[in-house]
């Protein structure tokens, strides 16, 4: 019986940031963390600003870790697509962007909670999230 595997496409408005094949995709939807493996039902799940791991077919130990900003999964027909607004590999980020991002997230809250500014505490706590993600991500690498 021939092996099945899964197609992994990740694309950004900037272009295609990932195409692999893999055994497994872990990703973590609104509703939780989900596993895909070949032959999954179809679905559309909206993922949340996490990272995805991605099994290669390549090798058993052989795993990609992807910093994906929120967007959209879609999995059909042992392909798996996600479109997001950013996304990056953990070899791609530039950690002390990362850091520096971080840091200006963190007083930007401290700023939005001294002027009660709930819509600016809102977009600092994205900001703030997605940068520890990408760090988090780059240690992976």
């Amino acid at each position: 019986m021939e092996e099945r595997f899964l197609t992994v496409n990740v694309v950004t408005p900037d272009g295609l940031v990932y195409d692999h094949h893999a055994r497994i995709v872990v990703a973590k939807t609104i509703s939780g963390e989900i596993g895909i493996m070949p032959r999954h039902a179809p679905i559309i799940a909206p993922l949340v600003i996490d990272e995805v791991r991605v099994k290669r077919l390549d090798s058993d130990t052989h795993v990609d870790w992807i910093a994906v900003n929120g967007g959209i999964m879609e999995v059909r027909d042992d392909v798996v697509s996600i479109i997001a607004d950013s996304a990056e590999r953990e070899r791609d980020i530039d950690v002390s962007r990362a850091e520096r991002a971080k840091i200006r997230a963190e007083k930007m809250i401290e700023a939005a909670q001294a002027q009660d500014d709930v819509d600016q505490l809102r977009r600092a706590t994205v900001a703030l999230h997605r940068a520890i993600n990408r760090i988090n991500v780059s240690k992976h690498g």
